[in-house]
């Protein structure tokens, strides 16, 4: 059972690993504690290449120091060789003889740091603060599950499913309330995905923005998918963020490319992807059952059909050729935002979007 030192030192590991960036690699923290359970070093992660935690946190000490500490972190040190050494050696060499941690690593070539240390007469302790550990590390946590980042699509409607007026005009379909509650949403993700419909429609910035107009200081990657050119006057081009602007090229087809953006993205070290639309994108993800999380913004409106059948449905062909193929979601809650109701689903039980 973990001391009282010991929890306190794994919440300041906790509030270390959160000034890690998060990308490809976890955010860990590291505390060494003495064996009186006073504070010799600390560290966190930098980023992919730089020096894991726990040797982050040996580091400033002198050798020898660290023998008999035991070794608060966040994540079970790794055991394998990647850009750096395996921390669990690392550890042993320096003469560690305790180590405490949240949640054992689900990322197989690096798991096994605490069988190691065990192995070789280490006394170690898993599962403490887990809750929070994951609650840190729950879209690296996803990546590593999902083998690609975890995926939101987000729409508005009106009450009659649809998401423009039958010329295409869809500003505004919701009010404040619902559009502040989306850009909260868009800085709590990595990416954020349209298409060049919806662009050249609507003319996004794409960037999360706070009530009172000031940019959030996260910001998700600006996604364009679509053949057509961004111009050179588009909002979206003074994003703060590179443009990642891709051809979209069968999204509209049997064969979406969706599962090769999203293996991109998580190339780059996205971890989660907010994907607003338009129909024909949202479609897409739906379709290729690349969805984890569904967002609808429901306002109390009615917009009908056009004249001549021009409809402006929230989404397009889905592969449902007969009610027996309907794609069912759970629905996790139904929030009222203002006049509007903000509807989030999961896939269904049998694995059905």
């Amino acid at each position: 059972m973990a001391t009282t030192a010991e929890l306190e030192a794994m919440r300041h590991a906790l509030s270390l690993a959160r000034r890690g960036p998060r990308g490809v690699n976890p955010q860990v923290g590291a505390v060494l504690l003495s064996p009186a359970g006073d504070v010799l070093a600390e560290g966190w992660h930098r980023g992919a290449g730089t020096a894991h935690a726990e040797v982050d946190a040996l580091s400033k000490l002198a050798e020898g120091e660290a023998r008999g500490a035991t070794a608060i972190v966040t994540l079970e040190p790794c055991n394998h060789i990647g850009r750096t050494g395996p921390c669990a050696v690392a550890l042993l060499d320096a003469g560690v003889e305790r180590v405490v941690y949240a949640i054992a690593d689900p990322n197989v070539p690096a798991a096994g740091g605490a069988e190691r240390l065990r192995a070789a007469g280490v006394e170690v302790e898993g599962g403490v603060l887990a809750d929070d550990a994951r609650t840190l590390l729950d879209g690296w946590l996803a990546v590593q599950r999902l083998r690609r980042p975890h995926v939101t699509v987000k729409w508005a409607q009106s009450l009659d499913g649809r998401a423009a007026a039958a010329d295409g005009t869809s500003r505004w379909i919701t009010g404040p309330a619902a559009r502040e509650d989306v850009h909260r949403r868009r800085a709590q993700a990595d990416a954020i995905v349209v298409g060049t419909g919806t662009l050249l429609a609507d003319d996004p910035a794409l960037t999360a923005r706070r009530p009172d107009g000031s940019l959030y200081d996260a910001q998700p990657i600006p996604v364009v998918l679509g053949a057509r050119a961004i111009p050179d006057d588009a909002a979206v081009r003074q994003h703060p963020k590179s443009v990642l602007h891709r051809s979209g090229e069968n999204l509209g087809g049997e064969s979406p490319n969706a599962p090769s953006l999203l293996e991109e993205l998580r190339e780059l070290g996205v971890q989660r992807v907010f994907v607003e639309g338009g129909p024909t994108i949202a479609s897409a993800f739906l379709r290729a059952d690349l969805v984890d999380e569904v967002l609808v913004y429901v306002a109390p409106t009615l917009l009908g059909s056009g004249t001549e059948g021009r409809d402006r449905p929230a989404l397009r062909y889905l592969g449902v050729d007969t009610i027996a193929s309907q794609r069912r979601l759970d629905v996790a809650s139904v929030t009222p935002l203002g006049p509007d109701l903000l509807v989030v689903a999961h896939p269904a039980a049998e694995g059905v979007v």
